[in-house]
């Protein structure tokens, strides 16, 4: 009996080691070594999973629509200046990126994240090399920019080209990082929907109808849409680790509402755009991902299917984008 009984302790012992042992926070980062020496080197298909391929349509949607905008009552299309805008927001939306996989690696923001791993909070690529690939995308953007204005000639650009570029680093790099203080959503508003939208428009047609700022409005909405819902899935972490997003400001009950507010104004929008342009009444058909994303952010268990919402609503956007377009160039 006494030695059933020391048996019976050990094993208690066992599983209650085996509970300590148990890992927390992101699920994929639960097989990091703690040792760098033994976390393997980033692949292709990590570095590409860093760029967040679900964002890239919010970089899309205003140079569609402020092309669309830029040939309203016109038949010339500037092709080469359009893609040159597209490389730009692509370049920059990736550099925003990699910058915020730096930033919050090197602050231990990303270390219990919820979603896909980071690089720099994994280990599996040195800081140093993550921020070069960082600056490498904003150089991109910045180089393609520059030749926007050169063959435009509207040196002013220049500025607002200098200020994307700070508005991306400062999001979460920098000392006192606007996005640690709750003004992400703002910003984004301002610089992926009007500023991205209209600058695309003022390229190609040295001014700026309207339609131009009504669709930037559109853009900027939904993307403020898919940064609550990047940051709802984070808010536990981002509380944690000191990271006051708008989402951890005000909680997850208002932050579903506000979601849900973004998305409703942006339809709401297109139906008013709708008037003018009957073509725009397809836009409504993004209602489909839209509501479904919305419906995921309202019932949602896990915060790991916020992604879904996310992808959802970048689509949403993106298809949007393509019927004012369509609507404003047909």
């Amino acid at each position: 009996m006494a030695g059933s009984t020391r048996k019976k302790k050990h094993t208690g012992r066992q599983s209650a080691g085996a509970q300590k042992q148990k890992p927390h926070g992101n699920p994929q980062r639960a097989h990091v070594s703690r040792d760098p020496a033994h976390v393997e080197p980033a692949t292709l298909r990590d570095w590409i999973g860093a760029a967040r391929l679900r964002t890239l349509p919010l970089a899309v949607a205003p140079v569609i629509i402020g092309t669309g905008a830029a040939l309203i009552g016109r038949s010339e299309f500037h092709w080469v200046i359009a893609l040159s805008c597209l490389v730009v927001a692509v370049s920059l939306q990736i550099g925003v990126n990699y910058a915020n996989d730096y930033s919050d690696g090197i602050r231990g923001t990303d270390d219990e994240r919820v979603g896909p791993a980071r690089l720099t909070a994994s280990r599996k690529a040195t800081p140093r090399t993550v921020l070069a690939v960082a600056l490498t995308w904003f150089a991109i953007a910045a180089v393609t920019g520059t030749a926007i204005v050169v063959r435009t000639g509207h040196w002013w650009l220049l500025l607002v080209g200098a200020a994307c570029v700070l508005a991306a680093w400062f999001y979460t790099g920098g000392k006192r990082p606007y996005g640690y203080a709750g003004l992400g959503e703002l910003f984004v508003f301002v610089f992926f929907g009007l500023v991205a939208t209209v600058g695309t428009t003022y390229v190609q047609a040295a001014s700026v109808p309207q339609e131009a700022w009504w669709g930037g409005t559109v853009a900027g909405l939904l993307a403020c849409a898919v940064l609550l819902a990047n940051n709802l899935r984070d808010i536990d972490q981002d509380r944690l680790a000191g990271k006051k997003t708008l989402t951890v400001r005000i909680g997850k009950r208002a932050t579903q509402v506000l979601y849900t507010v973004l998305v409703v104004a942006a339809f709401l929008i297109v139906a008013f755009l709708a008037q003018f342009y009957p073509l725009a009444w397809l836009g409504l058909l993004a209602l489909i991902p839209a509501a479904c994303a919305i419906l995921i952010v309202w019932t949602y268990r896990a915060p790991r299917e916020l992604v879904v919402a996310l992808g959802l609503t970048s689509l949403t956007s993106l298809a949007v984008a393509g019927f004012l377009c369509w609507a404003f160039a047909g």
